[in-house]
């Protein structure tokens, strides 16, 4: 069965009035989603202070959720592809929820890493199903509309970060901001839960239906993966070495370090309000290979031009040039032929993640060996992969 039929199939099952439900419900999950991660940003202070402990520890204890997302996410796959991706949503925020202030009353080092990894579990898996049920929302919608959910992300981010700085500033303890953004996001999940789609709404191909050997990630799925893999490396090399490459490099305080990663950061989200027109017009090769091309030439601009409004501007670049890339990424995962969305979707974001992880050391091994400089200019390397790399998108974009 073709993917063409598949969606003709798909779209057949649900109303427009269920459709138009549906993508409002998952656009509240990745919202509430983005909110309750910047929430416990925001509360990290506190947990450190609490257990007393050091920035080298508390490193090491925030890789605890690293590991749970990553542990999770390919059997969150599993379960997508057995019992839909509506299901696990719900179960995996609810679960979320549940656990998001247990980082903020753990008594020790230990438990806290335990925390962590059970509530990085849960996101991990929050991510591939909401991803998973917005890419058969995508579908029965008949256009691209991924970056939008991933706009509202970034919007409850920016909204979760806003809000909780100012409820930690008012003196209200880490512990009871936590469970009232876990209550709050558990109501709003029920609510939700009965408009996103069935699984009976998903697609699914034929040869997937086999036994595992057919979900097996091949050559397609792997080059998603390095695809996914570069474009969260820069995005997370962005968000933990912009303010240093300002302050080292362009002499910046600390008000205009924080320039860099503002403006990369307000960039990416103005860039996924208007990446889905612009992915229909364009397709999602065109989309991304351009879009990374303009980010390698603002790492390009950072590099050569140590100013901090050069500096800042390219890092903008960045933003906006990477903003549809990953969303991109997800819906092409979502449908690669022989594979169910949530395998699919399970095995390229695990592969992205670990790029995440992995991009800010990375980045800090490289400038210990030469300096900022040749550290940043390994982002921009991970830019230009994702540009030669886009092409791998070419049998979704209709291009």
């Amino acid at each position: 069965m073709s993917d063409a039929v598949g969606a003709v199939r798909a779209i057949a099952s649900a109303s427009v009035s269920s459709v138009m439900r549906a993508r409002i419900a998952v656009a509240a999950i990745f919202f509430l989603n983005g909110v309750s991660v910047a929430s416990w940003v925001v509360r990290i202070p506190d947990a450190q202070r609490a257990l007393a402990l050091s920035a080298g520890t508390l490193g090491l204890a925030l890789l605890g959720a690293a590991g749970g997302a990553l542990v999770a996410m390919p059997f969150a796959g599993r379960l997508v592809s057995r019992h839909g991706s509506r299901a696990v949503t719900v179960g995996a925020a609810l679960a979320y929820a549940a656990t998001l202030a247990l980082p903020a009353v753990a008594p020790s080092l230990i438990l806290l890493i335990a925390a962590l990894f059970i509530n990085g579990a849960a996101n991990g898996s929050l991510n591939v199903a909401m991803n998973a049920q917005a890419s058969t929302v995508e579908r029965v919608h008949g256009r691209p509309i991924m970056a939008s959910f991933h706009a509202l992300f970034s919007g409850g981010g920016l909204a979760g970060a806003a809000g909780g700085g100012m409820i930690a500033a008012g003196g209200a303890s880490a512990q009871l901001h936590l469970a009232a953004v876990g209550g709050v996001m558990i109501a709003l999940v029920v609510l939700a839960a009965r408009a996103m789609l069935p699984a009976s709404a998903e697609w699914h191909p034929p040869e997937a239906e086999a036994g595992d050997e057919a979900v097996r990630p091949g050559r397609r799925v792997i080059l998603l993966g390095v695809l996914a893999f570069s474009v969260l490396f820069a995005e997370g090399a962005m968000g933990d070495w912009s303010a240093v490459y300002l302050r080292d490099v362009a002499g910046a305080g600390p008000g205009l370090a924080a320039s860099g990663y503002a403006a990369f950061s307000i960039a990416m989200a103005l860039g996924r309000v208007v990446g889905d027109h612009l992915t229909a017009r364009l397709g999602a090769t065109r989309m991304v290979g351009f879009g990374a091309l303009l980010a390698t030439a603002g790492i390009a601009l950072a590099l050569f031009d140590p100013s901090t409004r050069a500096i800042a501007i390219g890092f903008g670049a960045v933003g906006a040039g990477l903003a549809t890339a990953f969303p991109s990424v997800l819906t092409a995962a979502s449908r690669v032929p022989g594979m169910k969305a949530g395998a699919g979707i399970a095995a390229v974001a695990t592969l992205g993640y670990t790029g995440l992880l992995a991009g800010p050391p990375l980045i800090g091994f490289v400038a210990q060996m030469t300096n900022l400089r040749g550290g940043m200019a390994a982002v921009g390397m991970a830019c230009l992969l994702t540009a030669v790399l886009a092409g791998t998108l070419r049998e979704d974009d209709g291009s």
